[in-house]
């Protein structure tokens, strides 16, 4: 397996030049035609069977084995983030002014492609790896939308494997979750309504902006005082916006928010004690409300035997003493949506080689060290061949 790994090191120009690309020039979710028009002309050139316009702008590439047997898919998320990229002294600097690749799926892009280029230069004896580069990842669940377009059918999908670049581990360590890895993610709206006034004359108003501050207050009491110490929840408002004017009182205010949990009785519990609040906050307050709760990613579990194929395949392909046991993050991840259909893996790949690659994930200064893109390559390729011709799918 380490022959992955050569072969992957090969490729280490082509997918800087690829990342660096996509990094120039980022899109949203589903605004990613560029990036999917390269990825399908690269899928293309390596003689695979293609797919366009798979959840929308999603791309999906079939790699065929000699003989028949079950099919791996291996993925990747396309998609940058509306934040302004911080100026870091790079030559690659994002060109597309609020959007930029501050999680990765640049790299995570161009080490699928270089992984289904080191598959296909060395062939497969057994079974079909399909590549499933998708669109919005970041709240827009483009897994779902390619799902839904069939992405695990034809043919049927029996596993799936996926990496997340981390800055919290130095370039090459690979960290395993076992179990829950990354959080349920939830998304609440909240509107409080109050009635308007002059501002030298609160007593003729309900003032919204103080009745949403009690509120934002008093949510806080959920995780501190409403859940087991031993349950894991996130109850977060990340925004807020009300009032026209500095001498008028504000007729109304909208906040934003997300919870995210690990355990579906904890979430419903959680999901109660905010419109619990909500609703006594303003009443006691003389304002009314309007709440809206959706749940939009699910808990994204790792497979035991997936976890122990990562494994496996990290120690023959890199050597051993590469991996760790990692923590479970209250982030989300909508592979999810793939990990609920198909025994899955989703492990992470540390990029971190200095103070300039340790920024956190969407922080305007995120980077990462790009030699860890052969290393991710080659995992991807190894754990293909390993579940396809070793038999351990």
């Amino acid at each position: 397996m380490h022959r992955m790994l050569d072969a992957a090191k090969k490729l280490h120009g082509p997918m800087v030049e690829w990342r660096r690309d996509f990094h120039r020039y980022p899109e949203l979710g589903y605004e990613e035609h560029r990036t999917s028009a390269r990825v399908a002309e690269h899928l293309r050139g390596l003689g695979l069977e293609v797919r366009t316009g798979v959840g929308r702008t999603g791309v999906v590439g079939l790699l065929r084995g000699e003989r028949d047997g079950p099919t791996l898919l291996l993925r990747a998320d396309m998609d940058a983030l509306p934040i302004p990229e911080a100026d870091k002294g790079i030559d690659y600097m994002s060109k597309a002014e609020g959007k930029a690749h501050l999680c990765g799926h640049d790299a995570h892009t161009s080490m699928l492609m270089g992984a289904a280029q080191v598959l296909r230069e060395r062939g497969l004896r057994r079974g079909n790896v399909k590549f499933m580069f998708q669109p919005a990842e970041e709240g827009l669940a483009g897994a779902r939308a390619m799902i839904e377009d069939g992405v695990l059918d034809n043919p049927r999908v029996d596993a799936a494997c996926a990496l997340h670049v981390s800055p919290a581990h130095p370039t090459g360590r690979i960290a395993i979750v076992r179990g829950a890895g990354w959080a349920a993610v939830d998304r609440l709206s909240i509107r409080i309504i109050g009635q308007g006034g002059h501002a030298a004359a609160p007593h003729l108003a309900v003032d919204a902006i103080p009745v949403a501050a009690q509120v934002v207050t008093a949510l806080q009491q959920i995780v501190s005082r409403q859940t087991d110490p031993l349950d894991a929840a996130v109850v977060t408002i990340g925004k807020i916006s009300g009032g026209h004017a500095f001498n008028a009182i504000a007729p109304d205010v909208w906040m934003e928010g997300t919870v995210r949990t690990l355990d579906p009785g904890t979430q419903k519990r959680v999901r109660a004690g905010i419109e619990a609040i909500v609703k006594g906050v303003t009443a006691s307050l003389g304002a009314t409300f309007e709440f809206e709760y959706r749940e939009e990613y699910p808990v994204l579990v790792n497979h035991d035997g997936m976890n122990e194929l990562v494994k496996r395949v990290c120690d023959e392909t890199l050597g051993t003493g590469h991996w760790e046991y990692g923590r479970t993050t209250m982030g989300g991840e909508d592979f999810a949506f793939v990990a609920r259909r198909v025994p899955s893996v989703m492990f992470r790949l540390g990029t971190c080689d200095g103070e300039k690659t340790a920024y956190p994930l969407h922080h305007p200064m995120f980077n990462l060290d790009e030699d860890a893109l052969p290393i991710g390559a080659a995992m991807l390729a190894s754990l293909a061949v390993h579940c396809l011709e070793n038999h351990g799918i």
